[in-house]
């Protein structure tokens, strides 16, 4: 039986802009079980929430060590919608949005293209905070993260 790959990502802002970060849970199922399990996370100092859900999106994906089949389940519309209905249509448009102003994010979606196009990719939506367990281990991973952050600079400004 082949493997199933589902990765949970979500990004959080102590503030929008401010700390933010991002989490994934990556997990691997063979007959209905976990085969293995990885959680990642990262920080930034000044972004924004939805940098973030890109970032965690990117960082699970390239996390994959071959080109895969892979399940991305976030709690992000922005993520997901613009990812599967959107990123086509700015590419053509030169980077524009229909009301013809700049792509926000640009960079962060042009990766998150480049880096989904090596694998064959299914985008699912959850609601946030609810009952998926994997949704909220990929929340406290992208809290922690900012915890980790903040409390890294209280270090640092102590300690001039």
């Amino acid at each position: 039986m082949p493997v199933e790959v589902f990765a949970y990502t979500d990004g959080a802002c102590s503030g929008n802009p401010g700390p933010g970060g991002w989490g994934v849970s990556l997990q691997a199922f063979q007959n209905g079980r976990i085969v293995k399990q990885s959680d990642f996370s990262g920080a930034c100092e000044d972004t924004t929430n939805n940098r973030m859900e890109l970032q965690a999106a990117i960082e699970a994906l390239k996390a994959l060590r071959r080109p895969s089949d892979i399940t991305i389940v976030t709690d992000s519309k922005y993520l997901r919608d613009g990812i599967t209905k959107w990123l086509r249509v700015w590419e053509k448009n030169g980077w524009k949005t229909v009301k013809e102003k700049d792509v926000k994010n640009k960079e962060l979606w042009q990766e998150l293209g480049r880096v989904a196009s090596i694998h064959r990719v299914k985008w699912d939506w959850t609601k946030g905070h609810a009952d998926n367990s994997g949704n909220k281990r990929a929340d406290e991973l992208a809290r922690h993260a900012i915890e980790r952050l903040k409390r890294l600079k209280e270090t640092k400004i102590r300690s001039r």
